[in-house]
């Protein structure tokens, strides 16, 4: 269930909120009732809720100078009620976060459409956290050292830098070894030994260490993402990315796992 908290002077208003919206339907609880901002102030610092739907013109402080000293420190959608029809206001309300701007006397419908559409932001906003959460997991598990130990060969700091800079095109350890006039398992052995990895294993964690960033940091698709990682062949990335993170990344983004 989501915390609402009222925030209202008027008296009947308020009971109107409490007792004529079908909070249960909206899978929501009123948490609190405050008269004023100050009292808002409070239960907002104590009571945490998810939603705050607040009047403006209130005594002490009034609902945007109360949004304004907790929106920044506690994590809210808010709704703004007012029977002021101003345009300064619907601006200030904008600037300080304010998910509606509801005009008083209350449409209850307008007003239970309202709490739904924001029940589902906050069910959005869930999710698109467990897919970061879990990406950065992930990422942690597949987390490649760059650090290479002191005497390092030379060639193998290359063959490390050249992953880096060219994983998005078509890598392979025969340019290396064709720059460098080495032979391909000489380098093999030599990249193992100082890394623990292979050097397809090694290109192939980077890889999808770099998926994973961009499926936090971005709004592409997954055909997109394997692509900009270096992997052309969609299904093949699909294969990589299971392997090394247990899951398929359409899994990962929905924030959920098999």
């Amino acid at each position: 269930m989501y915390k609402v908290l009222l925030v209202e002077d008027e008296e009947m208003i308020m009971k109107s909120m409490q007792f004529l919206v079908n909070w249960t339907g909206l899978s929501c609880v009123v948490c609190g009732c405050a008269h004023n901002g100050r009292e808002g102030i409070q239960m907002i610092h104590t009571l945490h809720p998810d939603i705050v739907i607040t009047d403006i013109r209130m005594p002490f402080v009034d609902g945007l100078k109360m949004l304004e000293e907790t929106k920044t420190q506690c994590d809210y959608e808010a709704v703004i009620m007012s029977g002021y029809e101003e345009f300064d206001y619907a601006k200030k309300a904008i600037r300080l976060g304010v998910t509606d701007y509801l005009l008083k006397p209350m449409d209850v419908k307008e007003m239970e459409q309202t709490i739904q559409n924001i029940t589902r932001q906050i069910e959005e906003k869930k999710k698109l956290q467990q897919v970061e959460a879990a990406a950065v997991r992930q990422g942690e598990k597949l987390l490649v050292s760059t650090d290479l130990p002191m005497g390092s060969a030379r060639y193998v700091t290359k063959m490390v830098e050249y992953i880096q800079e060219k994983y998005t095109e078509k890598v392979s350890i025969r340019d290396i070894a064709e720059q460098s006039g080495i032979s391909i398992p000489y380098l093999h052995v030599k990249f193992k030994e100082a890394t623990g990895y292979t050097f397809n294993d090694f290109l192939n964690r980077y890889r999808i260490q770099q998926a994973l960033r961009l499926m936090t940091e971005t709004d592409m698709r997954i055909y997109e993402i394997a692509q900009a990682v270096g992997i052309q062949d969609y299904k093949y990335f699909n294969q990589v990315f299971k392997k090394y993170t247990g899951m398929s990344p359409s899994h990962l983004l929905n924030g959920q796992q098999k």
